[in-house]
């Protein structure tokens, strides 16, 4: 049984309504400390919205969102990327008309404010730094190859290697494998189970076979409701489950 020091986020009654609309509906949600949770669901359930509440891009009606023990339900975007929290979306968001290290360099947190920006350095700490995430997403032999040029599964891999740089301690994942090769998913599945012996990640994903590969805990959304949770065997073999989302 977790304790409160074990949950890194923890979210309570947590509710968003768009025109009457509730798309997140009194959601009570914990991810614990170097968990890799998935969130699976139908379309409209709800997830998508999840990591925006948590994120700040959009604010709930009621309810509490706490990482750390620090309420971030009112915070601006970017006061909770600095408590910790990174995140990536579906398409990958890079500067491709950079190099994959100039790409990781202005992802670096010395640059987040206009006096870290006069003040940054291309230091040994930093240069280190980027080799060191470069090697770990595997784009150690990348570094010096314009960011456009890279396949769709290298710029998943940039991005999620951008995020690192940051040095969040929860990451937050759309869909991470959209549009990527086997090999290109299986390298993927390799790099979250080691990024999570660091930190906690969650990941909205529709790829079974993946989510079975990765998946600590799963989480079923349907109509911005927990509708089960548990392992991927759990899930899967869950009638509702079944009839509201892995039966179609």
């Amino acid at each position: 049984m977790s304790t409160p020091e074990d949950t890194v986020l923890s979210i309570r009654n947590l509710t968003v309504s768009f025109d009457g609309f509730k798309a997140v509906d009194d959601l009570n949600l914990d991810i614990e400390r170097g968990e890799l949770r998935v969130i699976i669901g139908p379309n409209g359930a709800g997830k998508t919205t999840v990591l925006d509440l948590i994120s700040g891009k959009t604010k709930s009606t009621s309810g509490v969102i706490k990482y750390n023990d620090i309420d971030i339900s009112d915070m601006h975007e970017h006061r909770i990327v600095r408590t910790g929290i990174g995140r990536k979306f579906q398409t990958p968001s890079i500067y491709e008309n950079l190099s994959v290290f100039e790409n990781f360099e202005i992802s670096y947190p010395w640059g987040r404010t206009v006096w870290g920006s006069l003040g940054f350095r291309r230091s040994k700490e930093v240069i280190d730094k980027i080799f060191d995430i470069a090697k770990d997403v595997g784009l150690e032999d990348m570094l010096d190859v314009q960011a456009e040029l890279l396949s769709h599964g290298q710029k998943q891999w940039l991005e999620i290697g951008m995020l690192l740089v940051q040095n969040p301690k929860l990451i937050m994942l759309d869909e991470p494998v959209a549009g990527m090769t086997a090999k290109e998913r299986d390298l993927t599945a390799e790099l979250l189970r080691k990024i999570a012996k660091e930190r906690s990640i969650i990941i909205i994903e529709h790829d079974m076979d993946f989510v079975a590969k990765i998946a600590h805990t799963v989480t079923v959304l349907h109509l911005g409701k927990i509708l089960k949770e548990g392992t991927m065997d759990e899930v899967r073999n869950d009638v509702k489950v079944k009839e509201v989302y892995l039966g179609h």
